[in-house]
């Protein structure tokens, strides 16, 4: 998670680090509303801080950093309606746990539950499932603080224009201090993980995809992939979880090994492949049943760096075998594997997977190594498909060439015109991504 030191706040993934001026720990959102107030006097920016699992600088200030992990928690929760609201500093692993105990959960996980609810939605955070859009499209109200010191609420019904744009906000049209979100009856997942041929993928994906929840990895170097297919049952059918001794192999050994082949292939990047090739023969095949949170998320230990792409359905292919042959030519050496997911199309303007069907493509580089080349690459071949990044990873964009790829970019633009004219919520990454 983020860490706050003698040298300032910190991310992560270490990518980036600040001092700002001030930090507060807001127990109320009346006490954000008077900090944000306070900032404005003094004319500092503002900017929330939730775990520190982006990997760019969106939360970085000079300014006022406001860490909100004590706003956090169920507030209210109607078992019968299925809507539940939290405190926006509340983490998914926290928030899972909560919404199982009250017979409920959410419709679409992320991977990782150590982020709160508030960061998860702003950056647009998703999880798999060709017929589930991204945590944003199940938000049902917000309570956010405006520049202006303001608390409001908003919904379909109250405030509905920056409701609809605030889903996805990036954090630049207030502090979110409260989520009210659509859930829905807990269930359990049945989870299978196979090892299947890089090049019999389409055919995979054809069998596979229609399925609740699927996602798979590839290892580059290799013609190896590893499928997940999650498939939902009643909440009352018998579980059978990773017995506790497997998941502490996973976990500890399984990790401890992975950051090993990491440091490894820092020092002799040539026996990346071979790595590669070894890993994928040990891959098995196996299965298990559990709390569907438990099956889908979990936390990083192995310290990386990330960035994620949002590409149409139907480019998929195109994608995967561009990045394969531009890894052939390029000689570079990638241990981690490509993650690649699917969601269903969103109408949130921000929102990466807006108006289409979505594949999601996740690289990642080990934190010892240079990462620029690679991710340059992979995005380079995702712009060529309108591939739109996820807000909270590493990527390389500016608001001239973001704009074309969101239909509705200047009608968010008007939103933040409307509610922060000042810019008192915006810092260096909203004025390469917005623009001003």
């Amino acid at each position: 998670m983020g860490k706050y030191g003698t040298a300032g706040w910190r991310n992560w993934a270490g990518t980036y680090a600040v001092t700002p001026a001030r930090l507060y720990h807001p127990s109320s959102p009346d006490e954000v509303a008077d900090e944000v107030r306070r900032a404005a006097e003094d004319e500092l920016s503002v900017k929330p801080v939730g775990a520190g699992y982006s990997s760019n600088d969106i939360a970085m200030t000079r300014g006022v950093m406001l860490n909100l992990s004590k706003l956090s928690g169920i507030i209210e929760a109607d078992e019968r309606t299925g809507l539940v609201t939290v405190g926006a500093g509340t983490t998914l692993r926290e928030l899972n746990r909560d919404l199982w105990k009250l017979g409920l959960s959410l419709s679409c996980l992320g991977n990782l539950d150590a982020a709160t609810i508030a960061g998860a939605i702003a950056t647009g955070t998703h999880g798999t499932g060709r017929r589930f859009p991204g945590l944003a499209s199940q938000v049902r109200r917000l309570q956010l603080v405006t520049a202006a010191g303001e608390l409001l609420e908003c919904s379909a019904e109250q405030n509905p224009e920056l409701f609809a744009a605030a889903r996805v906000s990036l954090g630049a049209l207030g502090i979110i201090t409260a989520v009210t979100l659509q859930c829905e009856p807990a269930f359990v997942l049945h989870s299978v993980e196979a090892p299947a041929d890089y090049d019999d993928l389409l055919e995979v994906l054809a069998r596979l995809e229609l399925k609740d929840h699927f996602e798979f990895l590839w290892f580059p170097h290799t013609r190896r992939v590893l499928t997940k297919v999650q498939t939902r049952l009643p909440v009352n059918a018998p579980l059978q979880p990773k017995s506790r001794a497997r998941g502490w192999y996973d976990d500890k050994v399984l990790g401890t090994v992975f950051s090993g082949m990491n440091r490894l292939s820092s020092t002799w990047p040539g026996v990346t492949g071979k790595v590669n090739r070894m890993a994928t023969k040990a891959l098995p095949e196996r299965s298990y049943t559990d709390q569907a949170h438990r099956i889908v998320s979990g936390s990083g230990r192995v310290v990386f760096r990330q960035m994620e792409y949002a590409v149409p359905r139907t480019s998929l292919a195109h994608v995967l075998d561009s990045l394969d042959d531009w890894l052939q030519r390029s000689g570079e050496q990638i241990t981690f594997p490509v993650e690649v997911r699917l969601t269903a199309a969103d109408n949130i303007p921000l929102s990466p997977g807006f108006g289409r069907e979505t594949c999601w493509i996740a690289v990642h580089q080990y934190h010892r190594r240079p990462h620029d080349r690679y991710f340059l690459a992979v995005e380079a071949i995702a712009r060529e498909v309108d591939g739109r990044p996820h807000w909270g990873k590493l990527h390389y964009r500016s608001a001239e060439d973001l704009a074309p790829v969101y239909p509705l970019f200047d009608e968010f633009l008007a939103v933040r015109d409307t509610y922060d004219p000042d810019r008192r919520f915006g810092n260096d990454y909203l004025r390469r991504v917005l623009g001003s």
